[in-house]
Protein backbone atom coordinates (compact mmCIF):
# COMPACT_ATOMS: atom_id res chain seq x y z
CA UNK A 1 0.00 0.00 0.00
CA UNK A 2 2.70 2.11 0.72
CA UNK A 3 5.12 1.79 -2.29
CA UNK A 4 1.25 1.85 -4.31
CA UNK A 5 0.58 5.27 -3.01
CA UNK A 6 4.60 6.43 -3.58
CA UNK A 7 5.40 6.54 -0.16
CA UNK A 8 9.15 4.99 -0.96
CA UNK A 9 10.50 5.83 2.33
CA UNK A 10 8.08 4.86 4.95
CA UNK A 11 7.76 1.24 2.94
CA UNK A 12 11.94 1.13 2.87
CA UNK A 13 11.68 1.58 6.71
CA UNK A 14 9.14 -0.86 7.40
CA UNK A 15 10.63 -3.80 5.18
CA UNK A 16 13.99 -3.00 7.09
CA UNK A 17 13.32 -2.18 10.43
CA UNK A 18 13.01 -4.56 13.53
CA UNK A 19 9.32 -4.90 14.40
CA UNK A 20 8.77 -5.10 18.57
CA UNK A 21 5.29 -5.05 19.69
CA UNK A 22 3.96 -3.76 23.37
CA UNK A 23 1.44 -2.99 25.41
CA UNK A 24 1.89 -0.06 26.28
CA UNK A 25 -2.21 0.76 27.79
CA UNK A 26 -5.28 -0.23 28.75
CA UNK A 27 -8.93 1.54 28.00
CA UNK A 28 -12.24 0.87 29.41
CA UNK A 29 -14.04 1.62 26.52
CA UNK A 30 -16.52 -1.04 24.68
CA UNK A 31 -16.01 -3.60 27.52
CA UNK A 32 -11.81 -3.11 27.97
CA UNK A 33 -9.59 -2.28 24.80
CA UNK A 34 -6.07 -2.84 25.03
CA UNK A 35 -3.98 -0.34 23.31
CA UNK A 36 -0.31 -1.53 21.93
CA UNK A 37 2.33 0.20 20.08
CA UNK A 38 4.38 -0.88 17.49
CA UNK A 39 7.71 -0.17 17.68
CA UNK A 40 10.30 -0.40 14.47
CA UNK A 41 13.77 -0.22 15.29
CA UNK A 42 16.27 1.22 13.00
CA UNK A 43 19.88 2.02 13.74
CA UNK A 44 20.78 4.82 15.92
CA UNK A 45 22.32 6.77 13.50
CA UNK A 46 19.53 6.09 10.75
CA UNK A 47 17.06 7.39 13.22
CA UNK A 48 18.67 10.87 13.92
CA UNK A 49 19.34 11.56 10.63
CA UNK A 50 15.50 11.64 9.96
CA UNK A 51 14.90 13.84 12.55
CA UNK A 52 11.67 15.41 12.68
CA UNK A 53 10.32 13.42 9.69
CA UNK A 54 9.89 10.56 11.89
CA UNK A 55 6.58 11.69 13.19
CA UNK A 56 5.13 12.24 9.24
CA UNK A 57 6.49 8.73 8.74
CA UNK A 58 4.79 7.01 11.75
CA UNK A 59 1.28 8.53 10.58
CA UNK A 60 1.86 7.41 7.17
CA UNK A 61 2.48 3.74 8.37
CA UNK A 62 -0.18 3.95 11.07
CA UNK A 63 -2.69 4.82 8.69
CA UNK A 64 -1.68 2.06 6.28
CA UNK A 65 -1.80 -0.83 9.11
CA UNK A 66 -5.02 0.37 10.94
CA UNK A 67 -7.58 -1.16 8.40
CA UNK A 68 -5.39 -4.56 7.97
CA UNK A 69 -5.83 -4.72 12.14
CA UNK A 70 -9.09 -3.56 11.98
CA UNK A 71 -10.29 -6.97 10.35
CA UNK A 72 -9.05 -8.97 13.51
CA UNK A 73 -8.96 -6.90 16.88
CA UNK A 74 -10.90 -4.12 18.83
CA UNK A 75 -7.45 -3.22 20.05
CA UNK A 76 -5.93 -0.15 19.49
CA UNK A 77 -2.51 0.26 17.68
CA UNK A 78 -0.03 2.58 17.07
CA UNK A 79 3.47 3.14 15.52
CA UNK A 80 6.61 4.06 16.58
CA UNK A 81 10.17 4.38 15.18
CA UNK A 82 12.85 3.96 17.73
CA UNK A 83 16.53 3.50 17.80
CA UNK A 84 17.44 -0.19 17.96
CA UNK A 85 19.47 -0.85 21.30
CA UNK A 86 22.55 -3.39 20.81
CA UNK A 87 24.38 -3.92 23.76
CA UNK A 88 28.34 -2.95 23.18
CA UNK A 89 30.96 -4.62 25.23
CA UNK A 90 33.86 -2.41 26.56
CA UNK A 91 31.93 0.69 25.50
CA UNK A 92 34.70 2.67 27.54
CA UNK A 93 37.08 1.70 25.53
CA UNK A 94 36.00 3.92 22.56
CA UNK A 95 38.33 6.52 21.05
CA UNK A 96 39.40 8.96 24.10
CA UNK A 97 38.61 6.47 26.80
CA UNK A 98 40.71 4.12 28.49
CA UNK A 99 39.69 0.60 28.14
CA UNK A 100 38.74 -1.70 30.87
CA UNK A 101 41.63 -4.08 29.98
CA UNK A 102 44.64 -1.22 29.56
CA UNK A 103 43.35 -0.07 33.57
CA UNK A 104 43.06 -3.73 34.68
CA UNK A 105 47.24 -4.04 32.77
CA UNK A 106 48.09 -1.09 35.04
CA UNK A 107 46.66 -2.24 38.69
CA UNK A 108 47.76 -5.76 37.98
CA UNK A 109 51.53 -4.37 37.03
CA UNK A 110 51.40 -2.33 39.95
CA UNK A 111 50.50 -5.53 42.82
CA UNK A 112 52.96 -7.12 40.89
CA UNK A 113 55.92 -4.86 42.02
CA UNK A 114 54.10 -4.55 45.36
CA UNK A 115 53.83 -0.45 44.50
CA UNK A 116 51.59 0.84 47.51
CA UNK A 117 49.57 2.98 45.70
CA UNK A 118 49.20 6.01 48.12
CA UNK A 119 53.14 6.73 48.22
CA UNK A 120 54.34 8.26 51.73
CA UNK A 121 50.96 9.24 52.54
CA UNK A 122 48.55 7.74 54.19
CA UNK A 123 45.09 6.21 52.36
CA UNK A 124 42.49 9.24 53.43
CA UNK A 125 44.98 11.40 52.51
CA UNK A 126 45.96 10.43 49.41
CA UNK A 127 42.38 10.73 48.57
CA UNK A 128 41.53 13.51 49.89
CA UNK A 129 43.74 15.26 47.12
CA UNK A 130 40.90 13.62 44.49
CA UNK A 131 37.85 13.65 46.25
CA UNK A 132 35.66 15.12 48.78
CA UNK A 133 35.37 12.24 51.22
CA UNK A 134 32.77 13.73 53.36
CA UNK A 135 30.37 13.89 50.42
CA UNK A 136 30.89 9.89 49.46
CA UNK A 137 28.14 7.80 51.06
CA UNK A 138 29.34 5.21 53.82
CA UNK A 139 28.82 1.26 53.15
CA UNK A 140 29.16 0.85 56.65
CA UNK A 141 25.93 2.07 58.90
CA UNK A 142 28.32 3.52 61.95
CA UNK A 143 29.49 5.86 59.88
CA UNK A 144 28.27 8.59 58.08
CA UNK A 145 30.97 9.34 55.05
CA UNK A 146 33.49 7.09 53.02
CA UNK A 147 36.32 8.62 55.41
CA UNK A 148 34.70 6.68 58.16
CA UNK A 149 34.52 3.21 56.19
CA UNK A 150 38.54 3.74 55.10
CA UNK A 151 39.44 4.43 58.79
CA UNK A 152 37.64 1.83 59.62
CA UNK A 153 38.44 -1.05 57.60
CA UNK A 154 42.07 0.44 57.20
CA UNK A 155 43.21 1.60 60.18
CA UNK A 156 41.15 0.04 62.89
CA UNK A 157 40.31 -3.19 61.51
CA UNK A 158 42.95 -3.21 58.56
CA UNK A 159 40.55 -6.10 56.75
CA UNK A 160 41.07 -4.67 53.77
CA UNK A 161 43.73 -5.45 51.11
CA UNK A 162 46.19 -3.26 50.36
CA UNK A 163 44.92 -2.63 46.66
CA UNK A 164 41.50 -2.32 47.66
CA UNK A 165 40.92 1.02 45.83
CA UNK A 166 41.18 -0.77 42.41
CA UNK A 167 38.31 -2.06 42.65
CA UNK A 168 36.24 -0.08 45.23
CA UNK A 169 32.47 1.05 43.97
CA UNK A 170 33.02 4.51 45.91
CA UNK A 171 35.71 5.31 43.20
CA UNK A 172 35.03 3.29 40.46
CA UNK A 173 38.59 3.56 39.05
CA UNK A 174 37.75 0.02 36.23
CA UNK A 175 34.97 1.27 34.86
CA UNK A 176 34.57 5.09 35.71
CA UNK A 177 35.18 8.15 34.12
CA UNK A 178 38.53 7.89 32.43
CA UNK A 179 39.29 11.55 33.34
CA UNK A 180 39.24 10.71 36.74
CA UNK A 181 41.21 7.22 36.16
CA UNK A 182 44.22 9.29 34.97
CA UNK A 183 43.73 12.06 37.46
CA UNK A 184 44.74 8.94 40.21
CA UNK A 185 47.63 7.96 37.79
CA UNK A 186 48.61 11.64 37.71
CA UNK A 187 48.33 11.67 42.14
CA UNK A 188 50.50 8.31 42.38
CA UNK A 189 53.54 9.77 40.59
CA UNK A 190 52.97 13.80 42.48
CA UNK A 191 56.39 14.54 44.00
CA UNK A 192 54.45 14.83 47.51
CA UNK A 193 53.30 11.29 47.00
CA UNK A 194 56.44 9.87 45.83
CA UNK A 195 59.27 11.88 45.95
CA UNK A 196 61.60 9.13 44.66
CA UNK A 197 62.22 10.66 41.20
CA UNK A 198 63.32 7.63 40.12
CA UNK A 199 60.55 5.74 41.10
CA UNK A 200 58.09 8.12 39.97
CA UNK A 201 59.91 7.80 36.63
CA UNK A 202 59.69 4.39 36.58
CA UNK A 203 55.98 4.29 37.12
CA UNK A 204 55.48 6.41 34.53
CA UNK A 205 57.07 4.26 31.82
CA UNK A 206 54.80 1.77 32.98
CA UNK A 207 51.63 3.83 32.82
CA UNK A 208 52.74 4.88 28.99
CA UNK A 209 53.29 1.44 28.18
CA UNK A 210 49.68 0.67 28.18
CA UNK A 211 48.61 4.00 28.29
CA UNK A 212 50.28 4.45 24.76
CA UNK A 213 48.16 1.97 23.01
CA UNK A 214 44.20 4.19 24.27
CA UNK A 215 46.03 7.41 22.71
CA UNK A 216 46.79 8.95 25.87
CA UNK A 217 50.18 9.35 28.01
CA UNK A 218 51.72 11.06 30.96
CA UNK A 219 53.88 14.21 30.15
CA UNK A 220 56.15 16.18 32.03
CA UNK A 221 54.12 19.76 32.54
CA UNK A 222 56.27 22.00 35.44
CA UNK A 223 58.58 20.54 38.45
CA UNK A 224 58.58 21.24 41.84
CA UNK A 225 61.84 21.15 43.83
CA UNK A 226 63.18 19.63 40.66
CA UNK A 227 61.15 16.67 40.68
CA UNK A 228 58.45 15.98 37.76
CA UNK A 229 55.20 16.93 37.86
CA UNK A 230 52.66 14.88 35.20
CA UNK A 231 49.62 15.64 33.26
CA UNK A 232 47.47 12.97 31.32
CA UNK A 233 47.49 14.22 27.80
CA UNK A 234 46.19 12.80 24.52
CA UNK A 235 48.70 11.76 21.12
CA UNK A 236 48.68 14.33 18.58
CA UNK A 237 47.53 12.17 15.61
CA UNK A 238 50.97 12.56 13.52
CA UNK A 239 52.90 12.05 16.69
CA UNK A 240 51.61 9.27 18.16
CA UNK A 241 51.93 7.33 15.16
CA UNK A 242 56.07 8.57 14.51
CA UNK A 243 56.49 7.59 18.14
CA UNK A 244 54.54 3.79 17.37
CA UNK A 245 56.77 3.40 14.63
CA UNK A 246 60.01 4.30 15.92
CA UNK A 247 59.10 2.02 19.20
CA UNK A 248 58.57 -0.55 15.83
CA UNK A 249 62.65 0.42 14.91
CA UNK A 250 63.74 0.54 18.20
CA UNK A 251 62.19 -3.58 19.13
CA UNK A 252 63.41 -4.56 15.78
CA UNK A 253 67.27 -3.55 16.52
CA UNK A 254 66.79 -4.51 20.21
CA UNK A 255 68.12 -1.40 21.01
CA UNK A 256 67.14 -0.70 24.46
CA UNK A 257 69.28 2.59 24.40
CA UNK A 258 66.83 4.05 21.59
CA UNK A 259 63.59 3.74 23.93
CA UNK A 260 64.93 6.20 26.40
CA UNK A 261 65.15 8.92 23.58
CA UNK A 262 61.48 7.44 22.37
CA UNK A 263 60.37 8.28 25.81
CA UNK A 264 62.00 11.56 25.56
CA UNK A 265 60.37 12.22 22.30
CA UNK A 266 56.53 11.79 23.84
CA UNK A 267 56.86 13.85 25.75
CA UNK A 268 58.13 16.51 24.86
CA UNK A 269 56.66 17.34 21.00
CA UNK A 270 54.17 19.20 22.68
CA UNK A 271 55.72 20.60 25.89
CA UNK A 272 59.24 21.08 24.44
CA UNK A 273 59.42 21.41 21.01
CA UNK A 274 63.33 21.87 21.03
CA UNK A 275 64.17 19.37 23.23
CA UNK A 276 62.06 17.27 20.89
CA UNK A 277 64.20 18.25 17.71
CA UNK A 278 67.33 17.59 19.65
CA UNK A 279 66.44 14.26 20.90
CA UNK A 280 64.98 13.45 16.99
CA UNK A 281 68.62 13.74 15.94
CA UNK A 282 69.98 11.87 18.87
CA UNK A 283 67.55 9.27 18.03
CA UNK A 284 69.00 9.17 14.12
CA UNK A 285 72.48 8.81 15.86
CA UNK A 286 71.95 6.08 18.12
CA UNK A 287 69.91 4.00 15.08
CA UNK A 288 73.23 4.89 12.65
CA UNK A 289 75.64 3.65 15.42
CA UNK A 290 73.21 0.42 16.10
CA UNK A 291 72.96 -0.49 12.63
CA UNK A 292 76.90 -0.26 11.91
CA UNK A 293 77.46 -2.07 14.82
CA UNK A 294 75.03 -5.22 14.01
CA UNK A 295 76.97 -5.33 10.63
CA UNK A 296 80.19 -5.32 12.30
CA UNK A 297 81.39 -1.26 11.12
CA UNK A 298 83.60 0.39 13.33
CA UNK A 299 83.02 3.84 13.04
CA UNK A 300 85.39 6.95 15.22
CA UNK A 301 83.49 7.67 18.88
CA UNK A 302 84.09 11.51 16.73
CA UNK A 303 81.79 10.87 14.15
CA UNK A 304 79.19 13.66 13.59
CA UNK A 305 75.51 12.89 12.48
CA UNK A 306 76.63 13.77 8.28
CA UNK A 307 80.02 11.27 8.59
CA UNK A 308 77.79 8.28 10.25
CA UNK A 309 75.21 8.67 7.57
CA UNK A 310 77.48 8.58 4.95
CA UNK A 311 78.59 5.65 5.91
CA UNK A 312 75.59 3.67 6.28
CA UNK A 313 74.43 5.06 3.14
CA UNK A 314 77.47 3.42 1.37
CA UNK A 315 76.99 0.23 3.80
CA UNK A 316 73.63 -0.36 3.05
CA UNK A 317 73.80 0.97 -0.71
CA UNK A 318 71.31 3.19 0.12
CA UNK A 319 71.81 5.07 -3.43
CA UNK A 320 70.57 2.48 -5.62
CA UNK A 321 73.15 1.17 -8.66
CA UNK A 322 70.41 -1.58 -9.83
CA UNK A 323 67.66 0.75 -11.08
CA UNK A 324 67.71 0.75 -14.57
CA UNK A 325 67.74 4.45 -16.78
CA UNK A 326 64.75 2.85 -18.35
CA UNK A 327 62.72 2.12 -15.27
CA UNK A 328 60.32 4.47 -14.70
CA UNK A 329 61.08 7.02 -12.18
CA UNK A 330 64.14 5.91 -11.54
CA UNK A 331 65.33 9.72 -11.12
CA UNK A 332 63.00 10.50 -8.93
CA UNK A 333 64.16 7.40 -6.91
CA UNK A 334 67.74 8.03 -6.60
CA UNK A 335 66.55 11.96 -5.82
CA UNK A 336 64.40 10.47 -2.99
CA UNK A 337 66.97 8.43 -1.28
CA UNK A 338 69.45 11.12 -1.29
CA UNK A 339 67.25 13.71 0.04
CA UNK A 340 66.62 11.23 2.53
CA UNK A 341 70.77 10.65 3.60
CA UNK A 342 70.96 14.36 3.54
CA UNK A 343 67.64 14.86 6.24
CA UNK A 344 70.20 14.08 8.81
CA UNK A 345 72.42 16.69 8.40
CA UNK A 346 69.65 19.23 8.24
CA UNK A 347 68.07 17.76 11.54
CA UNK A 348 71.72 18.46 12.96
CA UNK A 349 71.69 22.12 11.10
CA UNK A 350 68.32 22.35 13.04
CA UNK A 351 69.07 21.29 16.07
CA UNK A 352 72.31 24.03 16.51
CA UNK A 353 69.95 26.47 15.50
CA UNK A 354 66.61 25.90 17.54
CA UNK A 355 67.07 22.52 19.23
CA UNK A 356 68.13 22.01 23.28
CA UNK A 357 71.59 22.15 24.42
CA UNK A 358 72.33 25.84 23.30
CA UNK A 359 72.10 29.03 25.44
CA UNK A 360 70.13 31.46 24.16
CA UNK A 361 69.89 35.36 25.03
CA UNK A 362 66.48 37.27 25.99
CA UNK A 363 65.22 37.81 22.29
CA UNK A 364 65.42 33.80 21.31
CA UNK A 365 62.35 32.91 20.20
CA UNK A 366 61.45 28.82 19.88
CA UNK A 367 59.83 26.84 17.17
CA UNK A 368 56.40 25.23 17.86
CA UNK A 369 55.41 21.93 18.27
CA UNK A 370 54.48 21.50 14.61
CA UNK A 371 57.71 22.26 13.60
CA UNK A 372 58.82 19.93 16.40
CA UNK A 373 56.44 16.77 14.65
CA UNK A 374 58.32 17.74 11.64
CA UNK A 375 61.58 17.15 12.46
CA UNK A 376 60.14 13.81 14.37
CA UNK A 377 58.16 12.94 11.48
CA UNK A 378 61.46 13.37 9.42
CA UNK A 379 63.46 11.28 11.70
CA UNK A 380 61.04 8.35 12.09
CA UNK A 381 60.99 8.34 8.23
CA UNK A 382 65.04 7.90 7.99
CA UNK A 383 65.38 4.92 11.06
CA UNK A 384 62.29 3.04 9.60
CA UNK A 385 64.04 3.08 5.82
CA UNK A 386 67.37 2.07 7.32
CA UNK A 387 66.25 -0.39 9.22
CA UNK A 388 63.98 -1.95 6.86
CA UNK A 389 66.75 -1.74 4.55
CA UNK A 390 69.17 -3.10 7.17
CA UNK A 391 66.83 -5.86 7.47
CA UNK A 392 66.82 -6.90 3.79
CA UNK A 393 70.43 -6.87 3.04
CA UNK A 394 70.54 -9.38 5.50
CA UNK A 395 67.65 -11.94 4.25
CA UNK A 396 69.73 -14.65 2.52
CA UNK A 397 69.00 -14.27 -1.70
Amino acid sequence: MLLAEGMDEAADILKRSTPRIDETGYDNWNGGTAIWTIYLLIEPAEYARLGTKREGLEEQISARLNPILEQYTSDWFGVKIAPRITQQEDWRSREGEVSVTARQNIFDGLRLDSVFWSGRLDEVEFLQRLYDLQKLRSFDNRFKDAAGDIWQHRVNNNDWDNDWVYSDSHFNLLHGPTELFLRFLCEMVHPVVRPDRNEALALVQQFNDQLRREGWHLVEEEKIAGRPLFVAMRFQGTSARSVSRARTVADALDAAWMQKEIERLEQSVERDPALAIGTAKELVESCCKSILAKRGVEVSKKADLPDLTKTLAKELRLVPEGISDEAKGAETVRLILRNLGSLTQYLAELRGLYGSGHGRDGQHRGLEPRHARLAVGAAVAFIDFVTETHTRRNEPT
